[in-house]
């Protein structure tokens, strides 16, 4: 008898506690407790940070097949969605929803609009977007830039109710066809806190003006723009 009790000692514990001890676990570890009865499949609901990442830990993009790219990105999507859908409307404020995929397909569509829904019925203090792509700045040829740089303008045009709630956006080996179109992007992420880019450019190199009420990190990694003015 004493056993039993020892054993269930954490189900005595208040919600909020076990909530906080999820939220320090991986979300694939916290979310799997979701099985061992109805209590721990309503507490994974209520997780504040939603870490979910097309990046497997330590493998690199060059032994990753085309095959496993797939698998890896549709995981993302059916993650995100579950996690966001299954979570009561306005119950639990997000405290970080960070999602990390690849530019492929129209994955980061889907994932878009399950966040951009999530962002119109849940309180989501940050939200943040890594965008990658299947091969590295050094594979990549002119090409392959101006293809992911067409991908990631349909996905923003999309999907313009989550991009409008990003905290943090983070974009790799893009070239935009219009020249206009990294100013849209501080146009239109009013809460952008940090921005992002390596290998990224525009057809013409532009000058680039930053005038962003909010946006106190700026990043350009190998980036080509003729001059960047902050105002």
């Amino acid at each position: 008898m004493q056993k039993d009790n020892r054993d269930d000692r954490i189900n005595t514990l208040p919600s909020d506690v076990l909530v906080n001890i999820l939220d320090r676990l991986d979300v694939r570890e916290a979310v799997r407790t979701s099985i061992l009865s109805r209590r721990w499949s309503r507490l994974s609901c209520k997780l504040s940070r939603l870490i979910i990442n097309a990046q497997p830990d330590g493998v690199s993009c060059s032994n990753i097949s085309d095959g496993d790219f797939v698998r890896i990105n549709a995981a993302v999507v059916e993650a995100t969605k579950s996690l966001l859908t299954r979570r009561y409307p306005g119950e639990d404020t997000i405290h970080l929803l960070t999602t990390t995929f690849y530019l492929r397909g129209d994955v980061p569509i889907s994932i878009g609009h399950a966040v951009g829904s999530a962002m119109t019925t849940h309180n989501i203090e940050k939200a943040e977007f890594t965008v990658l792509t299947v091969k590295k700045r050094r594979q990549c040829t002119l090409d392959d830039v101006l293809n992911y740089g067409s991908q990631f303008v349909s996905f923003f045009n999309e999907c313009l109710n989550a991009f409008t709630g990003l905290t943090r956006l983070y974009m790799e080996n893009l070239r935009f066809a219009e020249s206009d179109f990294v100013s849209n992007i501080f146009v239109t992420c009013k809460r952008l806190k940090y921005l992002g880019f390596l290998n990224c450019d525009t057809e013409n190199h532009l000058t680039l003006q930053v005038e962003h009420a909010q946006l106190s990190e700026l990043i350009m990694v190998n980036c080509r723009f003729y001059k960047v003015k902050l105002k």
